[in-house]
């Protein structure tokens, strides 16, 4: 082979690889500065220190303007790994109260790319959070001895009122799967984690600012880059004003001291939630601070379940309240009419063998004091009657009819409150009682459920709901607990009227029935004694007594008030108080007063002690 050929052969190879290393390295170096910005931020921070800022958390107040929940200052322990050196590990726990053991576990969860997947010995890690101003003070005299380390000013929540716990909510560290899904948090960030402050975190949050500081090549501070330029303000979360009544919410908590149970109250004009109380609550501060984990750790454990919101989470058989959402499914399908027909009661409802007591009242009855004197028998016919009649074909078709008039007006499925957690409650369709009687049922099978027992339930806001839908004679607007979002409209669900296309006309004399268990005679008013402590008010309401198969009834009461242009809608529920008019009732009537008084009368105020001292005592505590 010619010598020249060779050489031409070997000045093609070494040519070629001359250009492919040149292209390895042209891609290298667009890899590392247009794909990636690692190198770029190792770079960055030996010359800077972006400080976050954090934002103060928006501030929430009552219906009233009364300051409920506002931010103190707090601190954090923050470093940069690469410039921690020369530590003295013992002296530092010493300052911040730690054990050694605590400060490798710290340590280690830190370099832990699992637990804290943007971890880099080039950007500052948080230590340690919510240091009191006590606890930083004594770290700050010291802070010179350990390089790398610095303080990150914080706030943290604090409450007015030792009230409103499950409303409210709060904060506390972000989880690895909330960093995973909002760019907008870093290891050691807060969010809410329960109540508003959770449903309302985008709002509540703000928007982190940050300072950009300047290194020597010692890595010490030196000031402000460009004198501030590149510094960006944090933006402050916005406030919140609730419909709560804080002075109303802390009576409701006060009368159910000792029990076990939840009370609703809501402006039926508006659906605004004005309280909502659920027994046995907590201390809301016990929710503050690096003690919250150990404090929700030992309420999680407390077999009464303190955490759990019974007003939205609690589902109980609504008892005899669920009669008048009865009465008018019976009225608009025209099952009954006002006056006719008139059923009998022989202390209850008797066919075929199959008997539903009731108490002594007059017999036979129509539909207005039916719901006066709360007659089962009355409802009992009423369902039998409607899953029976030829007009639907079928009791399938029937009772398809009847839960679709259930689910209008607010019952079977969330009503969707602004508050995380709410479950929807039950319903039963057909297809339920088919599979449970394999097709061979009828209205006597399912009778219960005509007196709000049986399969159906539903949570306190549902029946609640129910009252502020009868006092504003056929709709209402998606209970709600927040009022207003500085500078932000309110979602359209909660300003929208819900209409549960049940006649206007069926509505009113329901409400008169309802008006007829406060003034009724003694032998039929069930709801009397919200006639006596609110002699000047129109109180209109309904009783429940909840069968409950584990133990003593359950005592409920659903009312409004006044009659016409209603302010309040309220429903109460103690679990295992026996009869509705024992505990349902007065504190039903006292909450009434507070709300529309302003304050109770001095009667009532004695009342209320007395009942706030009563205590239920269950089977495990007997």
């Amino acid at each position: 082979m010619p010598k020249d050929y060779q050489l031409e052969k070997r000045k093609f190879v070494v040519g070629g690889i001359v250009i492919a290393v040149v292209l390895i390295y042209i891609a290298r170096l667009f890899f590392l500065q247009i794909m990636t910005d690692e190198y770029k931020k190792y770079a960055d921070s030996n010359a800077f220190l972006n400080k976050v800022q954090y934002p103060s958390r928006g501030a929430i107040y009552d219906r009233n303007g009364k300051l409920l929940v506002f931010n103190q200052p707090a601190y954090d322990i923050a470093f940069v790994p690469r410039e921690v050196h020369d530590l003295d590990t013992l002296d530092f726990c010493r300052s911040l109260g730690i054990s050694l053991e605590q400060f490798h576990e710290r340590m280690a969860d830190v370099r832990n790319r699992r637990l804290n997947p943007g971890y880099s010995t080039y950007t500052p890690q948080t230590f340690m959070t919510q240091l009191s101003a006590e606890e930083c003070g004594v770290f700050q005299e010291k802070l010179f001895k350990y390089p790398g380390f610095y303080i990150q000013r914080r706030t943290i929540r604090q409450y007015t009122y030792n009230a409103a716990a499950h409303a409210l909510g709060d904060i506390g560290e972000v989880s690895q799967r909330e960093i995973q899904s909002d760019p907008y948090y870093n290891r050691g960030d807060y969010i809410g984690k329960q109540g508003i402050e959770r449903s309302y975190e985008k709002f509540l949050r703000g928007e982190k600012g940050v300072e950009v500081l300047l290194r020597d090549a010692h890595g010490r501070i030196q000031g402000h880059y460009m004198n501030g330029q590149m510094d960006r303000p944090s933006v402050p979360g916005k406030n919140l004003t609730l419909g709560l009544d804080i002075d109303l919410q802390m009576l409701g908590e006060r009368l159910m001291q000792g029990k076990i149970g939840a009370i609703v109250a809501i402006e039926p004009a508006t659906g605004e939630i004005l309280c909502m109380v659920s027994s046995p609550t907590f201390d809301p501060h016990d929710m503050i601070g690096r003690q919250r984990g150990k404090n929700h750790s030992l309420l999680q454990r407390d077999g009464r379940k303190p955490l759990l919101n019974r007003a939205i989470m609690g589902v109980y058989p609504p008892g005899s309240t669920f009669k008048t959402a009865q009465a008018l499914t019976f009225l608009q399908e025209g099952i009954v009419q006002r006056d006719t027909p008139l059923f009998p009661c022989s202390h209850g409802f008797s066919y075929r063998g199959l008997h539903v007591g009731c108490h002594g009242h007059a017999s036979p009855i129509s539909l207005q004091p039916a719901i006066s004197t709360s007659c089962n028998s009355y409802f009992c016919w009423g369902l039998f009657r409607m899953l029976g009649d030829p007009k639907y074909g079928s009791p399938q078709q029937a009772l398809t009819v009847w839960k679709d008039r259930m689910v209008a007006q607010g019952f079977g499925y969330r009503l969707n409150t602004d508050l995380p957690g709410e479950q929807r409650g039950f319903i039963p369709n057909a297809q339920y009682y088919d599979a449970v009687y394999r097709g061979s049922w009828n209205g006597l099978t399912v009778i219960s459920i005509s007196i709000g027992q049986g399969e159906v339930l539903a949570t306190p806001l549902q029946i609640a709901n129910l009252g502020a839908t009868i006092a504003n004679r056929g709709w209402f607007v998606t209970p709600h607990i927040v009022k207003d979002i500085e500078d932000n409209p309110l979602d359209s669900a909660y300003t929208t009227r819900r209409y549960t296309s049940i006649d206007r006309t069926y509505y009113d004399m329901v409400a008169q029935g309802m008006r007829g268990a406060v003034t009724g005679s003694p032998a039929g008013a069930t709801c009397r004694m919200a006639g006596v402590l609110l002699p000047d008010v129109e109180v209109c309401g309904k009783t429940g007594t909840a069968q409950n198969p584990h133990g003593k009834d359950h005592s409920v009461f659903m009312g409004f008030a006044p009659l016409n242009d209603p302010k309040i809608a309220i429903a109460v529920y103690v679990e295992n108080g026996g009869w509705g008019a024992t505990y349902g009732v007065p504190i039903g009537a006292l909450m009434m007063d507070q709300y529309l008084h302003g304050h109770l009368s001095p009667s009532n105020e004695k009342l209320a002690e007395e009942m706030s001292q009563r205590v239920i005592l269950y089977d495990d505590e007997r």
